[in-house]
């Protein structure tokens, strides 16, 4: 513990000096300088000043090896103008000269206390920074020096951050009070064809999987990736086949809102413009039966939602075997290292053997909201265990 403080302290001493967020106007400005380069720090509050960042936020996602769908412009923007709390916003850009090189998509919300969570909210998987590869060791330095000085009155709460995310290099330079948690378990398959996921799986389980796509191949089920003009009214598709699939079974209610759907619809059509989406149709006897959107950066692609008739359970369609063998075809060609599953631990993701991931929570705080960090830290701790003891609870009246 002193050799991990000593070096936070002087992470502290080499972070650049950055004029304090004294007015929280919708654009600031502050300079600073490590090594050499000039980094501008911009404080941005404003919702059409962050449409208005398209451009460059784009190009930083990018070059930002470690980032996942959810943080693309696409993504979040949409998020923002269907879940946002309208005067929260607060999006912190750093620049080295005119190029941005560093963002961190935040919203100021109070829980009862203030605290600085990440845009994307729970309908996202992972959560994230974004550093420019070119300098994300001086880049993260100048944007922890900023969120220092923008959390003086509130704790930050990163929910959802992936292993090897960009948001790591914050945390390892922070100055004051942090903790990191564990949160939700996602599910990873290396982004190989389908044959070789085949080779995961035990004999008799992958001859089993083996027939299951004999039977989607005798049916004649045809896929269709859905072009850009085509997504407003496949997004509906989908999630009316997603409702029917669930109905009667627990389906959760933010797929069924209107606010959702707006969100999809948005997001999703400028997310296939870039690339960053595909929206798969499956069709028998030219009836649209499933629809699955998959969503991908530089490293990864993962199967956000899918929809899939319920006439198909009927006809004994494994849906997931055929989602999973589009999906492996797909990423394959791209190059792509990991085919996610996202969050869930749902039993029928495991009959293929994949990595399991934890998800972390990083809590940053200034030393004088140490109690306030601690707080948080306890109420996460008191529902781990009552979420712990309802599970024991249920798995003991199924016994009996």
């Amino acid at each position: 513990m002193a050799a991990e403080s000593s070096a936070r302290t002087a992470a502290a001493r080499t972070a650049p000096p950055v004029t304090p967020l004294r007015v929280f106007s919708p654009l600031f400005r502050s300079s600073s300088r490590v090594s050499g380069p000039v980094f501008t720090t911009e404080l941005c509050r404003d919702a059409g000043r962050f449409a208005e960042l398209a451009t460059a936020w784009t190009e930083l996602y990018r070059c930002s090896r470690a980032a996942t769908p959810f943080q693309s412009h696409s993504w979040l923007h949409s998020w923002w103008l269907s879940y946002g709390n309208r005067r929260g916003l607060r999006i912190l850009l750093v620049r080295r000269g005119t190029k941005l090189v560093a963002a961190a998509p935040l919203m100021l919300v109070h829980r009862p206390l203030p605290v600085l969570v990440q845009l994307g909210g729970s309908i996202s998987d992972f959560s994230d920074v974004l550093l420019h590869d070119d300098c994300a060791e001086a880049a993260a330095a100048a944007l922890a020096k900023s969120l220092a000085e923008l959390a003086r009155t509130a704790v930050i709460d990163l929910r959802e951050v992936r292993p090897g995310a960009a948001a790591e290099r914050i945390f390892a330079c922070w100055a004051g009070p942090r903790r990191k948690l564990d949160d939700s378990l996602c599910l990873e398959l290396p982004g190989v064809p389908m044959d070789e996921l085949l080779g995961r799986l035990t004999s008799s389980r992958a001859q089993r999987a083996r027939a299951k796509l004999r039977k989607l191949d005798a049916l004649g089920i045809e896929e269709r990736v859905v072009p850009k003009d085509e997504i407003p009214a496949a997004v509906g598709r989908l999630l009316e086949l997603h409702r029917l699939q669930w109905q009667g079974r627990g389906v959760t209610p933010e797929h069924l809102s209107a606010r959702f759907a707006d969100h999809l619809t948005r997001s999703v059509r400028s997310m296939t413009e870039y690339g960053d989406a595909r929206l798969t149709e499956f069709r028998l006897s030219g009836a649209v039966v499933a629809a699955d959107l998959t969503l991908m950066s530089g490293r990864l692609e993962g199967g956000y939602l899918y929809g899939a008739d319920p006439a198909l359970r009927a006809r004994k369609v494994d849906v997931a075997t055929m989602l999973l063998r589009s999906g492996a075809q797909r990423i394959s060609a791209s190059g792509r290292a990991t085919l996610s599953m996202l969050r869930g631990n749902e039993p029928y993701k495991h009959h293929w053997r994949p990595e399991s991931v934890r998800n972390q929570r990083l809590l940053l705080a200034r030393p004088h909201l140490a109690p306030s960090l601690q707080l948080l830290v306890a109420r996460a701790a008191g529902r781990d265990r009552a979420a712990a003891l309802v599970k024991r609870l249920r798995g003991g009246g199924a016994g009996g």
